[in-house]
Order: C-alpha cells, then structure tokens, then sequence
C-alpha cells in the first residue's frame, strides 16, 4: 500500500503511524544529496534540507513507530544511510555530514534500546545507480549526473540494496547486522573507483 509523506513533517509523521495496527520492519530509506559544491560556497539551504529528510526525517519516523515495533516483540529499525557517513569526500560536505549523523543516530538508538525486543541495522551503500539519486544532486543536469556513473562496469541497483536489506532484515531475532556496509566490485572507496575508458 503506497502512502505519500512528507518524513520532516512530524504531525504528519504522528498521523501516518496511526495507520498500523502492527508493525515489525521500519526500513528509513528517505534521503538525497544536493549539490557538489565545496564547503566554501555551498548552499546552506541544501545542507539543511539533506539534514531535515536524511537525519530528523529518519529521527521522526523511528520515534513515531517505535513504540509499535517494541510492543511486536521482535522489531527490527534499519536505518539506510551510505558509505558518505563512513568517509568524507571533497564536494560533499553537506551530504557526508548528513549520512554521519544517521551513523550516529543509528549507533546510538542501538545502545539506548538494547534489552528491548528491536534491533537497529544499519546499511550504507556505496555507489548506487538509480534514475533520480545523481540528477537530483546536480539539480537536473543529465550530463554532470551521467558522469558520476561514466566507465563504471555495474554500479549497485537499487534492486541490491533492496536485497540487502531483505537479507539483514530475515536473520535470526537474536542476529542484529549492526552495519553492512555494500558497494560494487569497482568502487573500493569513496574516492577510489575503478573506470574502464
């Protein structure tokens, strides 16, 4: 059943949670990336809005469907953040700080909950090939958006992470993937990725 949401929106966030008579797997895969630009002149309206949807998008949801989750008996938060949380990299300050912070928040809830029935994993892909991800972060340049993945063999799907996920989320209760971390075989790091000319 699709349900169109606003994540930074809180009351509407409140209301959404009210929808379900149980729940058991919180997936928070709302985020992005805006701009390129250097931590010297990027736009502080972009890394306000990648924090809003990335982090308190992500606080907001698993504050709301928390309680749900514990009261299921064996609930499982993921939290989808990427390996920007895990390594910065020039022009993307604002979209590294962000993806951090849902590290944190994720590795924190993680320690704070311990002892209930729900588990916190996080996942954080590494380069990911989808039709909006680039486009959206150079404002619709089709061209700069191309670049990104130019020379790259096979850069993940989103049909991987969402088999990731799969595969993290069936484990046995008592196995919690605190991070696992998934890139393509060409990308060794965020700034190391192997291009065929």
């Amino acid at each position: 059943m699709a349900y169109a949401l606003d994540v930074t929106d809180r009351a509407a966030v409140d209301t959404f949670a009210t929808a379900f008579k149980k729940i058991a797997v919180l997936v928070n895969n709302a985020g992005g990336a805006l701009g390129a630009d250097p931590v010297a002149t990027s736009d502080p309206a972009d890394w306000r809005q990648m924090y809003e949807t990335n982090v308190l998008g992500t606080l907001n949801v698993t504050q709301a469907l928390l309680p749900a989750l514990t009261a299921s008996g064996d609930g499982t938060v993921v939290v989808l953040s990427s390996t920007a949380g895990h390594g910065t990299y020039e022009g993307g300050g604002g979209y590294v700080a962000a993806k951090h912070a849902e590290h944190v928040l994720a590795e924190t809830l993680r320690l704070e909950i311990v002892g209930t029935p729900v588990r916190v994993i996080e996942i954080a892909p590494g380069m990911v090939k989808t039709d909006e991800f680039a486009l959206t972060r150079f404002g619709g340049d089709s061209e700069k958006a191309a670049k990104v993945y130019a020379g790259v063999a096979e850069p993940l799907t989103a049909e991987d992470v969402a088999d990731t996920i799969t595969w993290a989320v069936t484990r046995p209760p008592h196995v919690n993937v605190d991070l696992l971390v998934v890139r393509p075989r060409a990308q060794a790091s965020n700034t190391k990725v192997h291009r065929e000319s």
